[in-house]
């Protein structure tokens, strides 16, 4: 008799990194409308969490790069977390052309509360697969973002 292939095997990866995605992603929305802060926008999560770990201010136009949204799209979102109180935007004192965002005190609050509930999930995980799969995902994981880079030596011919 053979052993029945496990359900993850039957899922095409992108699927599952969806999925998967979606546990985080739930479990830092319901952590934040615990402590009232579910007034996040789509992508609002991606943007106080990416301001959070930067340390440091970030360029308008990278945001808008990293989000890969359009410029209007992503104008309307920072928009919409500095009239929450989120985010505070200000000209580039080096370059006046450019717009610089940073986290308020409310932006830091709710981004201490994002990464909470994301270091509960990894936590999780740990105590689910061990910290030796924890580290070959995040090696897997890392190795499939590598492929999306241009490679130096590689004939797309």
């Amino acid at each position: 008799m053979s052993t029945p292939q496990p359900w993850f095997d039957l899922i095409p990866i992108p699927a599952l990194l969806r999925h998967a995605r979606n546990t985080y992603g739930m479990a830092m929305r319901q952590a934040l409308e615990r402590a009232d802060y579910d007034d996040l926008p789509k992508n609002g999560l991606y943007v106080i969490g990416g301001l959070a770990l930067g340390a440091g201010d970030v360029p308008l136009g990278q945001l808008i790069r990293e989000l890969r949204i359009s410029k209007q799209a992503a104008g309307q979102l920072v928009d919409t977390l500095v009239t929450r109180g989120y985010l505070q935007r200000t000209v580039d004192p080096d370059d006046r052309r450019k717009l610089t965002v940073t986290l308020t005190e409310r932006g830091r609050a709710a981004a201490a509360v994002q990464t909470a509930a994301r270091e509960d999930i990894d936590a999780a995980l740990v105590a689910c697969v061990g910290d030796h799969d924890v580290a070959a995902m995040r090696r897997t994981l890392a190795a499939l973002i590598d492929m999306s880079r241009p490679w130096p030596d590689r004939n797309d011919d």
